[in-house]
């Protein structure tokens, strides 16, 4: 008969182990070159820059368990922040009113990604691939058009915006540090997509999803709802980092690119995720942002040659890619965090 695996060797085995022992090494190499990193300025700088990235990464992990991706999610974001920014300046809206709307706007492209992809079959990257060039060019075009700029300012004068930038942009100084409520929102999404995976019979379509659509399918979990909810939650979080970086800048320069979303992705593998579907945790997604903040902050802080991070950060892809291959064998044995 053979013996269950101990606790400490479960522990090892599990996908987001690496990233965890990453933070721990990252905070010793960057601490020993720069002791100001551990101080409360570097802790509450190497948290914003995790709970920027944190966000997105949970939504795109919750998407990863599910054998989906959401190439879109940085324009979304981006496009939120321009709708709310032209609402207020040009509709004269007040700044709760436009970021309903606005919220509106990135739930039905959420809600079309998903339907697209339940009812086409096509691949997720391909739909939301599409999804992207479409936002990118109406985004550009639009703001252009009614603002002739390229940035859209002067939010920060409209009526409701004291309350807002309470809600999104606030801070409390600690020592020489600001920690930014943006790392409460970072907080409350991983509590949220742990619980949903863990504790609710959503996580457990997601992870059914990830393992056998069709056999999932043919076990009545309803498939296309969990597919298309993934999608509402992952547009929520795009309008919600849109929403973060209106109010911190009081505007919102009208450049969607690509590139965000490649961050969100490799921080999700970090954190354990199987590009394969059918595991992954938020957990795992919060100990890959950590280690993305604490090796983008002290890179800086030990005054690295900045673009150093983007070798740094193509290491530890490699080596989570790896170990989660590592991970993909003893499946069986491993749980699910």
């Amino acid at each position: 008969m053979r013996r269950p695996p101990s606790r400490g060797r479960r522990l090892l085995t599990r996908p987001s182990t690496p990233a965890l022992a990453g933070v721990l090494v990252a905070l010793v190499v960057f601490g020993a070159q720069a002791p100001q990193l551990l101080g409360a300025g570097g802790v509450a700088s190497l948290l914003d820059a995790a709970a920027l990235v944190g966000i997105g990464a949970v939504a795109i992990t919750l998407l990863l368990v599910a054998g989906q991706f959401d190439v879109s999610i940085g324009v979304l974001a981006v496009a939120s922040s321009v709708a709310t920014g032209l609402l207020v300046t040009e509709a004269g809206w007040g700044v709760w009113p436009a970021l309903a709307a606005s919220l509106v706007g990135a739930l039905a492209a959420g809600a079309v990604n998903g339907a697209l992809v339940v009812v086409t079959g096509l691949p997720s990257f391909l739909v939301t691939l599409a999804t992207f060039l479409v936002l990118q060019g109406g985004t550009l075009v639009v703001a252009q058009s009614v603002t002739g700029r390229s940035l859209v300012d002067r939010v920060d004068v409209a009526p409701g915006w004291s309350s807002a930038e309470a809600v999104f942009g606030s801070g409390v100084l600690v020592g020489d540090g600001r920690f930014r409520v943006s790392i409460v929102w970072w907080v409350v999404a991983v509590l949220l997509a742990g619980w949903l995976l863990r504790r609710t019979r959503f996580g457990n379509a997601v992870y059914a999803l990830g393992g056998s659509r069709r056999a999932a399918r043919e076990l009545g979990v309803p498939t296309a709802w969990t597919t298309v909810a993934l999608y509402l939650i992952t547009a929520t979080a795009a309008w919600l980092l849109g929403t973060l970086a209106l109010v911190r800048q009081g505007g919102v320069p009208v450049s969607p690119e690509f590139g965000a979303e490649i961050e969100y992705l490799v921080v999700a593998v970090i954190g354990g995720c199987l590009l394969g579907g059918g595991y992954g945790s938020a957990v795992g997604a919060a100990a890959g942002a950590l280690l993305y903040g604490v090796v983008r902050t002290g890179i800086l802080a030990a005054g690295w040659e900045p673009y150093t991070f983007q070798v740094v950060l193509g290491v530890l892809l490699v080596v989570a890619l790896l170990a989660n291959g590592i991970a993909r064998r003893r499946l069986i044995a491993a749980p699910r965090s």
